[in-house]
């Protein structure tokens, strides 16, 4: 059976296409899966140049891991050169951030911060060799002065003088001029002491003295720092954002704790020789994300205040309290924990540019909630005023979490998934809530311009698979599209004088490329084509996208079909299904998609004679809320409802055979692989399961606990969504491959998986491992030898 196989491998290899499809021209396995510089390497990063008369972009170098820069006219016509590294320093970088004039800019390039004006040009450089974020530096609210973070420690360089001064220095350590912890009976031993001891009251009184009079100094001496503001030690500093008038200091703080226990991950082929361990993530609740507590600095004062949540609607009711119930597990006591929504870069916290209002964008620890609040910094006891909130009772969308004020000082804006779609909306000072964009498609991606009369979004209105840039008016809540590139619009950037777009675009068999068009519409600038002569040369199938009719409840499920163009009548051919990664990604668009390898690899397999469906299944992005909480608490089976519907309609309209479907796919696709073969082994034959998940108890908390809380808490949703508790059902063929130093899903799902296979006795499997690969494969040979593996066992057990 081996040796057959291997000879309809060659065949496939090395032969002309079994079925020609549109003067499709036939590709091999080791050309699909080799390395893909050969298709050209893609447009990367890109920016605009200060004055908007030029467009700057990396690009790879071909068998090569560096990256070079190049520059273009921002009109089509004018040939790209590459940027020399005499020239590097005088460049722009993509991270811009205007002040209130836009006569200014300030950028961060390789970890440094740099100030251009716009008028004449000039670049000044602010800080050198520290790593400042994108997002953490901004003008002061009169423009006079830059304000940045290094770590978590403000400074404010101050243009007039060419100087950076500390403006805030939180530490997470005792204040050394604080009475030391100690309970009462240690407190009464302490002043027994200085009461009978002159010398310990005299040595305290002398160290008091100097500690106040340096204090005094340095409040009376302008050009001294400031006094670091201390926390205590039992707290780390998650994030941290300062007013723009330099007053005051946001905090978000955790307590301190270990992380749980890790599990190491061996590595057998390693340069040493020996055997080496990595430590591997934990695991889902096993390191439950601890809360976070909101602090108020103010500098003028220096006092730091807790900022209470009570005011939170819903933070003390328990959504999942009849679980707890049920489980016989302690009912939660006071607030729920909950964390500001983008702690990792302060963009949970939004100051508007005066620095007299700020809000927090707060998440429940367990997932059901998201607040947005304003923090009164009038009140002697700060409190926050909750001005919006989303609940969901399987969990809120952490991918929607843009937000922040408009140029007014008083109205706010936000994504929010709660028509059942990701749009925008505007609050404003009197409390009304406006939609700016509403219908059965989404908004992402967020840019206002300078005066806020328009937002620029990514929309999908057409199809949910078909992202163009749209305009939208604040005035009229008007939508149009700016954009007209196919439906192939991956990102965009607004040109400094707001006048153009500067757009990444790509479609089906061209990898992401740059053009810009003007706002107010009109012809479209390709400035770049990277693709390599011998792959512009050759002619594929091109995926249509359809539609496929759902019969278990759902909405249309959008997918693309490649078959040959013309089906021989009576004849029935081979169905395999591909099931994208990730669970929540959209592969059925019209971009270059991130599976660009298995898309030839479809080709090859239409080529002998398949016909293959990729379907964007319940649990995939773009379509809209319902869509993606389906598989709450049932991971597996809405989507698997899906892919049974897209067999059907293979076989209705296709002329698919019903006896002869396989299916395959990595990661998420290969947990839903297994899913299909076991659970349905009817339909399924044959099946080729990549990296997969086998096990949720093993996987993240931040992805896991959103769909099938802890285990703890809700075994019965792990137990029903887990492939290992089916594995007794196999009865179709199976692959399985996974690289052995896969730091995401981890090798063990698998080797845990084959060894219930051993003792449950079942046949027609096998595990392919690879030694030095990750979550994501990036050795050729790798690539070709899974591939392989599955052509054989789709040979083998689909066509006989």
């Amino acid at each position: 059976m081996r040796t057959l196989a291997y000879s309809a491998l060659c065949a496939a290899l090395c032969a002309a296409p079994a079925i020609p499809a549109a003067a499709q021209t036939p590709i091999t396995l080791d050309q699909a899966m080799s390395n893909p510089d050969w298709l050209g390497t893609p447009v990367e990063t890109a920016w605009w140049s200060w004055d908007g008369k030029q467009v700057y972009y990396k690009q790879k170098r071909a068998g090569s891991p560096l990256r070079d820069t190049f520059q273009a006219g921002a009109g089509a016509g004018i040939p790209a050169r590459k940027v020399a590294d005499a020239e590097l320093a005088s460049l722009d970088s993509a991270s811009v951030q205007y002040n209130r004039e836009r006569t200014r800019a300030l950028m961060v390039r390789s970890g440094d911060l740099f100030e251009r004006d716009l008028k004449s040009g000039a670049l000044t450089q602010i800080s050198k060799g520290a790593t400042p974020g994108p997002l953490d530096a901004r003008y002061s609210a009169d423009g006079r002065a830059v304000l940045y973070r290094v770590g978590h420690d403000w400074y404010s360089w101050n243009r007039a003088e060419r100087l950076a001064s500390p403006v805030a220095l939180p530490r997470t350590a005792k204040d050394p001029a604080a009475a030391p912890d100690a309970s009462a009976s240690e407190t009464a031993l302490r002043d027994m002491q200085l009461r009978l001891i002159a010398t310990l009251k005299r040595q305290k009184d002398d160290k008091d003295t100097l500690r106040e009079r340096a204090d005094a100094e340095r409040l009376a001496d302008a050009t001294r720092a400031p006094l670091p503001v201390y926390l205590g030690d039992k707290v780390t500093i998650d994030a941290s954002a300062l007013s723009p008038d330099g007053r005051y200091l946001v905090l978000a703080t955790s307590p301190k704790g270990d992380k749980g226990r890790v599990g190491k991950m061996p590595r057998y082929v390693t340069e040493s020789g020996y055997e080496e361990t990595d430590d591997e993530r934990t695991r889902v609740g096993r390191d439950l994300p601890k809360g976070q507590t909101l602090k108020l600095v103010d500098l003028k004062t220096r006092t730091v205040q807790d900022i209470p949540l009570d005011a939170l609607p819903g933070i003390a009711t328990d959504p999942l309290a009849a679980m707890r119930e049920e489980r016989k597990l302690a009912a939660l006591k006071g607030n729920r924990a909950v964390r500001l929504d983008d702690d990792e870069s302060g963009g949970g916290i939004a100051w508007t540019g005066n620095g007299a209002q700020v809000a927090v964008m707060l998440r429940a620890v367990d997932n059901k909630d998201r607040w947005i609040a304003a923090i009164d910094l009038a009140s002697a006891i700060p409190a926050l005023k909750p001005l919006h909130r989303i609940s969901d009772s399987a969990w809120v969308n952490g991918s929607y979490n843009e937000f922040g004020w408009l140029p007014d000082h008083a109205t706010l804006w936000f994504l929010s998934e709660e028509s059942g779609y990701a749009h925008l909306y505007t609050l404003g000072a009197d409390g009304k809530q406006r939609a700016l964009t509403q219908g059965n498609w989404e908004a992402t991606r967020v840019h206002w311009s300078a005066d806020g009369a328009t937002a620029f979004v990514l929309c999908n209105r057409k199809t949910p698979g078909a992202y163009e840039v749209c305009a939208v008016n604040a005035r009229d809540a008007s939508v149009r599209e700016a954009t007209a590139l196919d439906g192939g619009v991956e990102q965009y950037s607004v040109s400094p004088d707001e006048r153009k777009l500067l757009v990444h675009y790509s479609s089906a068999y061209v990898p992401a490329q740059i053009a810009t068009v003007a706002v107010a519409g009109g012809a479209t600038a390709r400035l770049t084509d990277t693709r390599t002569p011998d792959y512009k040369a050759r002619s594929w199938i091109q995926p249509e996208l359809v539609a496929v009719p759902s019969a278990h409840g759902g909405g249309p499920i959008w997918s693309k079909l490649y078959r040959p163009a013309n089906l021989e009548p009576g004849r029935k051919y081979p169905v395999v299904m591909f099931v994208h990664g990730a669970g929540y990604l959209q592969n059925a668009t019209r971009r270059f998609p991130v599976y660009f390898r298995e898309q030839m690899f479809h080709n090859l397999l239409v080529q002998q004679g398949y016909i293959v469906l990729d379907m964007d299944y319940r649990a995939s992005k773009g379509y809209g809320r319902d869509w993606r909480t389906a598989i709450y608490r049932q991971m597996g089976h809405p989507e698997l409802d899906d892919y049974i519907d897209g067999v059907n309609w293979m076989v209705a309209n296709h002329q698919g055979d019903a006896g002869k479907v396989g299916i395959y796919g990595g990661s998420y696709g290969g947990f839903m692989t297994f899913m299909a073969l076991l659970r349905a082994p009817d339909m399924f034959k044959a099946g080729a399961a990549l990296r997969p998940v086998t096990d949720w108890t093993t996987y993240n908390h931040e992805y896991t606990a959103n769909i099938l809380n802890t285990p703890e808490l809700d075994p019965e949703a792990y137990r029903k969504s887990s492939p290992i508790e089916y594995a007794d059902k196999l009865r179709g063929h199976l692959l399985i491959a996974h690289g052995m130093v896969d730091d995401n899903v981890f090798y063990q799902d698998s080797v845990r998986m084959a060894q219930r296979l051993i003792e449950l006795k079942k046949d027609n499997w096998e595990l392919a491992s690879y030694p030095l690969e990750r979550h994501a494969y990036l050795q050729p040979e790798s690539w070709y030898d899974q591939y392989r593996r599955i052509y054989q066992l789709f040979e083998r057990s689909l066509k006989r």
